[in-house]
């Protein structure tokens, strides 16, 4: 027997900005002021909604696109890290997005944030609940 229940499903949109930051904690070269191509990955889990504009979708990547950019790519895009978060390491602007972005994406499920092609932070945003 088939279930009815409705499946739920992770949605992902990738965002891009550049930015500069220095670590005042770091021993390293970190310390000083460097930039970074960052790459944001923004995670949406639930239902494929029933009704409306966004029927057959977990949400509509618009309106992800609308809250991420207002609120993250917009304010930090080519900008000093270190103005937005006291010790701007990948795991702390993390958590500074997530404070900027959950109250409008009601259904965020995780967010990744590289700064290198091979070194990143991930939140999974069950672990804040």
């Amino acid at each position: 027997m088939r279930s009815t229940a409705m499946p739920v499903l992770q949605i992902r949109k990738h965002f891009r900005f550049e930015a500069a930051h220095a670590l005042p904690h770091h021993a390293g070269k970190c310390a000083r002021m460097h930039g970074h191509s960052y790459l944001l990955e923004v995670a949406l889990r639930g239902p494929l909604q029933e009704t409306g504009a966004a029927t057959g979708m977990v949400a509509d990547f618009e309106s992800i696109t609308s809250v991420v950019g207002r609120e993250i790519v917009d304010r930090l895009d080519h900008s000093t890290l270190n103005e937005f978060v006291e010790n701007p390491t990948a795991e702390n602007v993390l958590l500074w997005i997530h404070s900027r972005i959950a109250p409008a994406l009601p259904q965020l499920d995780e967010l990744v944030l590289w700064e290198t092609p091979t070194a990143c932070a991930v939140l999974r945003c069950d672990d804040l609940r």
